[in-house]
């Protein structure tokens, strides 16, 4: 369908709920602020619902155009993740079904397990989808069973990358699944110089950021990201290649309702272990999450991004440092190696091999900047985005009674 003709289509009035796990800086969540936008700008009316505990707000100014709807949530009280999880999906039981009502959006978008199970245990009024980036291995039964009711019983699931795209559609209890995009925002991550940098990372500079070369990671300490062995490499890389030997690693980001003190443990122990103080100012710096514009400056900053991850739903920040003109080191395995492959400024490892992931550091501390953004970062646009979600919003709905109840667990049409 000619994208005018969808436009024209939209603005007869669809409106998409997208409701997000959280209001902090995580992946889903900036997919779904982006994914809001990019409809928006297709003429859809959108309406974001988030989860806000007492004291929070959105990490981000909403664009637009754009509705928020916050869902008030106590505090989780329980001591063990899964008894966490449960307290967050039956507040979300009682309070997201109604609040989508009460906005009369035409079909809902979760991005998330939480959401996803409460959905699936409490249906809404209106067709629900589901996004999965990827799916976890737990070995609590809770957890497992919350995950799979939270795409398993949607009527739609999307997916950004192939490979997931592939695994869920090739499961007997899935729904329909439909291959979906995400993109890049080539306006906030560009290459250098930006004259806001400066005032971006003024705080940073105060703290400790001076002109030492810089790696970075994004996304905090997590056994999924491979946080300890990236550590490890880090400090080889250091010892093995002269012109990084005053290199700082930097972890921005971090903001999560998931518990990861696994992973931390072996982190402090890493540390230890090879010697290296952590702290503003020192090789090994964690920032905890940081606003929108010092993300950006960072990567503009940085000598390299690094992100060796065990699994990935696809990958993003890779892009957006590509963007930006830094070189980056991905793992040798999908879904990096779906769009990534034969990119300019990347460079490769095998993520489970200490060894192959510092080998990988020291061939991308040697790549030059790119002057600009690849082509794989032009192909990924939100508006791409935004166009593969519509045609997947107007199969269900076409699909779906007017007369449907929601107890009815038929999926739409592929």
């Amino acid at each position: 369908m000619p994208e005018r003709q969808q436009i024209a289509q939209a603005r007869e009035g669809l409106h998409v709920g997208l409701a997000m796990h959280s209001v902090l800086p995580r992946g889903g969540v900036i997919h779904t602020l982006e994914l809001a936008n990019a409809l928006a700008r297709q003429g859809v009316t959108v309406t974001v619902f988030a989860p806000v505990e007492p004291g929070q707000s959105l990490f981000r100014p909403l664009g637009e155009g754009l509705r928020l709807h916050a869902i008030p949530m106590p505090r989780p009280t329980g001591t063990l993740l899964a008894d966490q999880v449960g307290e967050r999906i039956g507040a979300l039981r009682a309070a997201l079904p109604a609040a989508a009502a009460q906005a009369g959006v035409d079909v809902l978008h979760v991005q998330d397990s939480l959401n996803g199970a409460a959905l699936a245990q409490s249906p809404p009024a209106m067709p629900w989808l589901r996004t999965v980036h990827h799916l976890d291995d737990f070995t609590d039964p809770r957890l497992d069973a919350w995950q799979a009711m939270a795409w398993q019983r949607a009527r739609a699931v999307c997916c950004v990358s192939d490979t997931w795209f592939d695994q869920l559609r090739a499961r007997p209890e899935a729904p329909p699944a439909h291959r979906v995009f995400n993109g890049v925002d080539l306006q906030r991550f560009c290459p250098g110089p930006v004259a806001e940098d400066a005032a971006a990372l003024s705080p940073l500079t105060d703290a400790g950021l001076d002109d030492a070369p810089l790696l970075l990671a994004l996304g905090g300490v997590e056994a999924r990201k491979n946080s300890t062995r990236l550590l490890r490499a880090f400090a080889r890389l250091r010892r093995e290649v002269p012109q990084a030997a005053r290199a700082r690693l930097l972890v921005a980001g971090g903001a999560s309702l998931l518990q990861h003190g696994a992973e931390q443990q072996r982190w402090q122990a890493a540390l230890a272990d090879i010697g290296l103080d952590e702290g503003p100012g020192r090789p090994v710096w964690r920032t905890g999450p940081l606003p929108d514009a010092a993300i950006a400056a960072l990567m503009r900053r940085a000598r390299l991004l690094a992100m060796p991850s065990l699994n990935e739903g696809f990958g993003l920040v890779a892009l957006e440092a590509l963007a930006c003109g830094t070189p980056v080191l991905v793992s040798r395995r999908a879904p990096f190696t779906e769009h990534l492959a034969g990119s300019p400024g990347v460079s490769w490892c095998e993520p489970e091999d200490e060894a192959s992931v510092a080998l990988g550091l020291a061939r991308a501390w040697t790549q030059p900047r790119l002057p600009q953004p690849p082509a794989v970062c032009h192909t990924h646009s939100w508006a791409r985005s935004a166009r593969a979600h519509l045609q997947v919003y107007r199969q269900c709905l076409a699909s779906t009674p007017s007369s449907l109840a929601s107890q009815d667990p038929t999926p739409c049409l592929p």
